[in-house]
């Protein structure tokens, strides 16, 4: 039979030959982990069909690495059942990014002084080289079978399942229920690498009223000098983490009489409005103009919008003796009201783009709010651009730009895309879906895009695009979006004259930029360690006085930069001015402006930026050329 590789190439093998087979016949046997069988993950044992396109995976895919990190969260359950409780009753163990955990119910707490048993034993169950050993067996065996063995969890999830026949994995004497796939033996889990990392509970289902269990989270990489890489990078993460510098800097404060809210203290409303400011001018070159929609709007329009049915349980919901209202969690249905004001679209109106930075809420667990990364209220960069279906390519090659013109400004430079389609929970029929995916696949190709699938993790109204920074931990964050919507539109019965007089439909784009600004401000100050670039710091100069004498002329000079534009600072206390210089620097000031004697007599000025112990003496007289030419780098650095 003919199968066919990566790249098309095809390769003959004999009716029966499994992914493995393909891989000794060409030789990598020693390096594939696992197999790609028409786009599908699987085991390297897979048995193929004629015409089937085969992927081999090695650890230079990432897709190998997510099934080695689940493959050791099996070993991981085993080394518990073997050496901490061999009656633990086992929920579920996931590769998540950079890791994997486990989830479980034990006699006895874990904490991190057991970390170090579990590692030894999963290292030498490693090195026994046990086979991860797949069988299909019927939903009644697998009920049969994990009942018998107490273990609820397991039960629960056999029920659910829709199916008559359900997946096994059998390591040793440790089966688990499992889909797969995984790497061929035990042999293949780099021993070395392996590092067990934390112990946190959670809930049975993320549901506050089930069970609390243990998850037990580690990580593996394909070397250990990897492992050791991801750790030092942890370390860094954990000096820059934006709960502890966002305090240290007065840029934010989070209070318990407003859980998932922020207080923006003085430093970071300026971050926050320069951020509006400069999205607001970039788009505006675009053709955008800004609008502002309520926050409380009637039930109504969240049922028309479908966003009742799909998101209710994530709302604020606002009950009197007539009505039901909402807080908006979401800004497109007002966007929507919006462009149903006024006189009839035309086609020669279109495109229409309307942008807001929309203030929304959404009822999030308590348990998933995190700094200023995960909140109950935020505000959006929010626009939606209303257009016919043949300037659907356009406008995405023209966001296309905005975005990559905002992220380089930022400072991110290394962007990944990823293309989400349909969700199982979704609005719209399937004809509907396939038009919006095949609009917005040929609009990502058109743009040039080089994309990723991202399969089920679209909207409930249309598939998007996702933009993923790198940011200089080599961590990724998600920001923007852009998704084709056919759905919303003929849920509102919004319409425009075309040019054969006719009534259509139009298209709606969704687009967010930075999405949440709140959010996209946590990630600048980790990006940045706290160290905004010029244009963006809260305070950009700080001058500081030497002695009392040279105090009048401190100030002249910080009146003239304050009154050329800058942020600044006077600093005229009585302090040596080490002191000073070492107090604004770990307040992340950009610059020093030092005055002294000399500096008053020969009217001039010293300064020291950041992260130099260096001063630069600049006449007076050339001073707003010398910052302009330092702001105009930091937009682009």
């Amino acid at each position: 039979m003919i199968v066919y590789l990566k790249g098309g190439e095809e390769l003959e093998i004999a009716n029966g030959s499994s992914a493995y087979d393909v891989a000794c016949k060409i030789g990598i046997q020693k390096k594939a982990v696992a197999t790609k069988i028409n786009g599908t993950t699987t085991d390297l044992n897979t048995t193929l069909t004629d015409k089937d396109t085969v992927t081999l995976l090695t650890y230079q895919d990432a897709e190998a690495l997510e099934v080695l990190r689940h493959s050791t969260a099996h070993v991981m359950a085993k080394a518990i059942l073997d050496c901490i409780d061999k009656d633990a009753k086992l929920a579920i163990g996931p590769a998540i990014e950079n890791g994997f955990y486990y989830d479980m119910m034990l006699s006895k707490t874990l904490t991190t002084e057991d970390l170090p048993k579990i590692e030894a034993k999963m290292k030498e169950i490693v090195k026994q080289d046990l086979q991860f050993e797949k069988a299909s067996i019927s939903k009644a065996e697998a009920l049969e079978y994990f009942k018998s063995r107490g273990q609820k969890y397991k039960v629960e999830l056999i029920e659910g399942i829709d199916a008559e026949t359900v997946s096994i994995y059998k390591l040793g004497d440790f089966v688990d229920l499992c889909r797969g796939p995984h790497v061929p033996s035990t042999r293949y889990i780099p021993a070395e690498a392996i590092k067990l990392t934390s112990v946190a509970g959670a809930y049975w289902r993320g549901d506050s009223k089930n069970d609390m269990l243990q998850r037990i989270y580690g990580t593996v990489f394909t070397t250990k000098k990897e492992t050791e890489a991801y750790f030092r990078m942890l370390e860094e993460a954990q000096a820059r983490d934006h709960r502890k510098l966002g305090v240290e800097l007065g840029i934010f404060h989070l209070d318990e009489v407003a859980p998932g809210n922020v207080f923006w203290l003085k430093n970071g409303t300026i971050i926050f409005n320069l951020i509006k400011e400069y999205i607001t001018k970039v788009i505006r070159k675009h053709n955008y103009f800004v609008v502002q929609t309520p926050q409380l709007m009637n039930k109504s329009l969240w049922e028309t919008s479908g966003h009742w049915a799909k998101f209710k349980e994530n709302m604020f919901i606002v009950e009197d003796d007539e009505t039901t209202m909402a807080i908006k969690p979401m800004n497109c249905p007002g966007h929507i009201i919006c462009y149903q004001t006024g006189a009839v679209k035309s086609y020669r109106d279109m495109p229409i783009r309307m942008a807001e930075f929309g203030l929304c809420h959404r009822n999030e667990s308590s348990g998933s709010l995190h700094g200023v990364m995960r909140l109950r209220a935020f505000m959006q960069d929010d626009a939606h651009v209303f257009c016919t279906p043949e300037q659907i390519v356009s406008e995405t090659i023209d966001i296309c730009s905005i975005l990559k013109e905002i992220y380089a400004t930022f400072g991110f430079t290394d962007i990944k895309v990823k293309f989400s389609d349909r969700p199982e929970k979704r609005v719209g029929s399937d004809e509907v879906w396939d038009l919006a995916e095949k609009s917005l696949t040929d609009a990502a190709n058109q743009a040039g895009l080089n994309y990723t699938l991202n399969k089920g993790e679209g909207a409930f109204y249309g598939p998007k695009l996702e933009f993923v920074l790198k940011d200089c931990l080599g961590r990724d964050w998600q920001c923007g979006t852009l998704q084709v919507d056919f759905n919303l539109p003929q849920r509102f019965g919004i319409h425009y004259i075309d040019k054969d007089s006719e009534r259509k439909t139009p298209v709606m784009i969704h687009r967010a930029i930075v999405g949440s600004i709140e959010r996209f401000i946590g990630i600048l100050i980790e990006h940045y360690a706290g160290k905004f670039p010029f244009w963006l710091a809260p305070t950009q100069i700080v001058v500081a006085s030497v002695t009392d004498e040279s105090a009048e002329y401190a100030q002249k000079i910080a009146n003239f930069l304050d009154e050329t534009g800058y942020r600044v600072e006077l600093d005229t206390a009585n302090e040596k001015i080490n002191y000073k210089i070492r107090q604004h620097s770990l307040m992340k000031v950009p610059a020093i402006v030092i005055i002294g004697s000399k500096e008053v007599m020969e009217k001039n000025i010293s300064v020291r930026m950041l992260g130099s112990d260096k001063t630069e003496t600049i006449p007076m007289d050339k001073m707003t050329e010398y910052f302009k030419e330092i702001e105009c780098k930091s937009h682009t650095n």
